[in-house]
């Protein structure tokens, strides 16, 4: 009796000191508060102190609405989205009920719905968050932040999960009552609730689109890459340029324009100014009607008080709309930027056929002054077109005799047809293409490959790699592509599953070993490789490419163009760079024995390397790289993974077209992406348990609360082609592990590298196409089109 009583004793003793020892540090943290001098740095400096001292996982706070019927998270500590959360002040969420009855809430398990029913019968856990990022809230502690002075609200604090995995405690429920009062006075006592440095951007955050932290972000950002805050906010934050343009037409006080793309452009308004003026300037006439003359205008304020409008437009009733940077350079574009003279196409070539003599030589090279003069005009256009219209390769194609010459873009993977020119100008054409590459005009007979500097002739800043082909009846054909030039796309923005992502991460982020991306051509594999070395690109690693061509161009690299005629192969690049003291080498391409050896050499030497290849699947590429003679115990290991790709046509956002798909259909589904695990010991085990256990993790990640898939349809609109727009990346990737390794040793087939693959947690192409169509990203059609084996 005596122990027991000892025992209750010491624990009240070890309470006593807990809560102490808690309240101390809870000291501490207000002092910090109330040191500060405006509340977004309590946000931006103290949440992890907050989150260490309540021992919790994660952190909301929320802040009222300008409407006052809803709160909005200005902090998010452990929630990786740049997406506020928004909910109303009402039963119908846990923070709502807090806000509304003005009390703190602490639950055991928010999934409990016996626990939120004797809380209030209207009370529900919003699970959105969870079933999008995976994440399983648990435990939840949440408090009201009210003013001391007359009980408003003024936001409400959200603790998350507790790091020891039972219920907050009384300590804590009790620490939290004085959090709240102090962030309180804070609020109400530093000028505003939330301090905004002033900026025309500021409607963003009175908007709700950005937190106080985020807008913080953006300005510092911004300043740090020394980037306009503009493209930092679309780019980096997802803001589009319709909020933008809202909280500029607020913060000046006028209307707000959208880029027009279907606006009949009046080129008596831009005859008197110059282009390089007007981008200079930034301000344009677009209309002028009855209303008056409609400036459009990035800095209206600005313009106005320069009166520079008023003495170039004496006599025009002036009216100033604002818009974004981007916009207005798109509609400068569409002003000056399609041809000297801004014609249409059908105009070009109807100017054209006017001068075609029918009795001409089919297949000359003589063209009037006046017809040379329009074809450069029209192939500039051609060109112009197809980079707006999004295409990646511009196809010539001449036909015999007199029939017309047939000009297609590829857009998205697929040919689309976009004109055709009169067959008597086909070589002129030709000729004109050559003359901007430097070919040989007069060489007809072998094919030719060059580069187009389009800066030099055209509006726009991009280069194009020809090549000429000859073909039937003494023709040349000639293909164009577009280079997709500028920056690289970040890895998080390449549509990887989290999964994959995270894996392929780890595989990267170790500091010498080989990696590959394979896929056929045209399949994203440089795009993919640039975005991995934009993510390693850091000031203390040393990068070096070697790529033919330099496409995309990235600070930090150190990027070599290989030059074949010049001796400049792939190996030779590739031995200088060993002597050249690299970190990380990227070789665009390995297809020869030596190329792989030296690669092979440099990985085990301590350097990172990554290159392309050309093979269908990851572990066909092992047995590719073996057959070229590799050692296979040199190659085990020094491989780090191989990420095989495809790119599958991605549904139109504007148009698809939601359906509830049926069990038979999903059924479906599930047969198709279990097809490529039949090989692998937990199916050979158990079949039924297996699948069942695959179709519960796409309830948890793709379901709706009542257990629903929802899956789209392609419908089609003006955006887009047949319901389809822009292509989505399908990803497969195999990680050297140690049982891939060993059967790379024992010279391993396909089939059982495959299952080994698959069994260390490898998603097939078509496994990850179809969670991509569960996702809503593409549809099976397209999945099927790229995974053909």
């Amino acid at each position: 009796m005596q122990a027991k009583s000892s025992s209750s004793h010491h624990n009240q003793a070890d309470k006593a000191a807990q809560r102490l020892l808690f309240f101390k540090r809870l000291q501490t943290l207000t002092n910090k508060i109330h040191a500060t001098n405006a509340v977004d740095q309590i946000m931006l400096d103290l949440t992890a102190d907050i989150c260490d001292l309540f021992d919790c996982d994660r952190l909301t706070i929320y802040v009222v609405a300008p409407d006052g019927n809803n709160l909005i998270s200005k902090v998010k500590k452990g929630l990786h989205t740049f997406k506020d959360i928004r909910l109303p002040i009402s039963d119908q969420s846990i923070a709502g009920y807090v806000a509304i009855h003005k009390e703190v809430l602490c639950i055991n398990d928010v999934y409990d719905e016996a626990e939120l029913r004797q809380i209030s019968t209207h009370l529900h856990f919003q699970k959105a968050i969870d079933q999008r990022t995976g994440y399983r809230t648990k435990e939840m502690l949440v408090a009201p932040i009210l003013d001391a002075d007359n009980g408003e609200l003024l936001g409400a604090i959200q603790f998350i999960n507790s790091r020891h995995g039972q219920a907050f405690t009384a300590i804590a429920q009790e620490g939290v009552r004085e959090l709240c009062e102090t962030m309180a006075i804070a609020f109400t006592q530093k000028n505003k609730p939330l301090h905004i440095p002033p900026s025309k951007f500021n409607g963003l955050v009175s908007d709700g689109v950005l937190s106080v932290p985020e807008f913080e972000l953006a300005i510092s950002s911004a300043r740090k890459k020394q980037l306009d805050l503009e493209d930092v906010l679309i780019d980096e934050f997802q803001v589009s340029p319709e909020q933008i343009g809202m909280a500029l037409a607020r913060y000046f006080g006028v209307p707000y324009e959208s880029f027009q793309a279907s606006r009949i452009v009046e080129i008596e308004l831009v005859k008197k100014l110059k282009r390089q003026y007007v981008e200079e300037s930034r301000w344009l006439p677009v209309s002028d009607d009855k209303n008056g003359m409609t400036i459009l205008a990035v800095d209206p304020e600005q313009i106005k008080n320069t009166r520079v409008v008023n003495l170039i437009f004496p006599h025009a009733r002036l009216q100033y709309k604002v818009t974004t940077q981007r916009e207005f350079k798109q509609t400068v574009d569409q002003f000056f930027g399609q041809t000297t003279d801004n014609a249409s196409v059908d105009e070009l070539l109807s100017g054209m056929e006017g001068e075609e003599d029918e009795s001409a030589n089919v297949g000359g090279n003589e063209v009037s002054a006046a017809v040379e003069n329009e074809l450069v005009k029209l192939l500039n256009k051609i060109i112009v077109d197809a980079y707006q219209q999004g295409a990646s390769d511009i196809h010539i194609e001449p036909r015999p005799g007199k029939e017309k010459t047939l000009i297609r873009f590829r857009k998205d993977g697929s040919l689309f047809p976009y004109i055709e020119i009169p067959a008597s100008y086909r070589s002129a054409l030709l000729a004109r293409i050559k003359i901007m590459c430097d070919l040989d005009i007069s060489e007809k007979r072998k094919p030719q490959d060059g580069k187009i500097k389009f800066k030099k002739y055209g509006p726009l800043d991009i280069e194009l790699r020809v090549a000429t082909i000859p073909s039937a009846g003494g023709l040349e054909d000639v293909v164009m592509r577009i280079l997709a030039a500028g920056e690289p796309i970040p890895l998080e923005k390449l549509g990887i599953l989290p999964n994959n992502l995270q894996r392929l991460k780890s595989v990267v982020d170790k500091p010498y070993g080989i990696f590959f991306v394979c896929g056929p051509t045209g399949s994203g594999k440089t795009t993919t490789l640039h975005s991995v070395l934009h993510y390693l690109n850091r000031p203390e690693t040393k990068i070096w490419t070697a790529e033919d061509p330099v496409e995309i161009t990235q600070k930090g690299l150190r990027q070599v163009q290989v030059n074949r005629k010049a001796g400049m192969d792939f190996a030779t690049v590739m031995r200088a760079f060993l002597r050249a003291d690299p970190d990380v080498i990227m070789v665009g391409e390995m297809r020869d024995k030596e190329t792989v050896s030296i690669g092979l050499e440099a990985s085990l030497t301590g350097h990172l390397v990554m290159a392309t290849l050309h093979t269908n699947s990851a572990p066909e590429s092992i047995i590719r790289l073996l057959d070229m003679g590799m050692d296979p115990f040199n190659f085990a290991d020094a491989l780090l993974g191989i990420l095989a790709q495809r790119l599958a046509k991605r549904l139109c956002g504007n148009c698809k077209v939601a359906y509830s798909p049926s069990k038979e259909e999903i059924s479906q589904l599930l047969n198709e992406y279990c097809s490529e695990l039949l090989a692998t010991q937990a199916f050979q085990a158990d079949t039924v348990s297996a699948k069942k256990q695959i179709f519960q993790q796409w309830m948890k990640n793709y379901a709706n609360d009542q257990g629903q898939f929802t899956l789209y349809r392609a419908q089609g609109c003006e955006q887009c082609n047949a319901g389809y727009k822009g292509r989505v990346g399908l990803h497969e990737l195999m990680v050297g592990t140690d049982s891939v390794k060993k059967l790379i040793q024992e010279h391993a087939r396909v089939a059982q590298l495959f299952t080994a693959a698959l069994e260390d947690g490898m998603l097939t192409l078509k496994m990850d196409g179809i969670e991509k169509v569960l996702a809503g990203i593409t549809d099976m059609k397209q999945v099927r089109l790229v995974c053909i084996k």
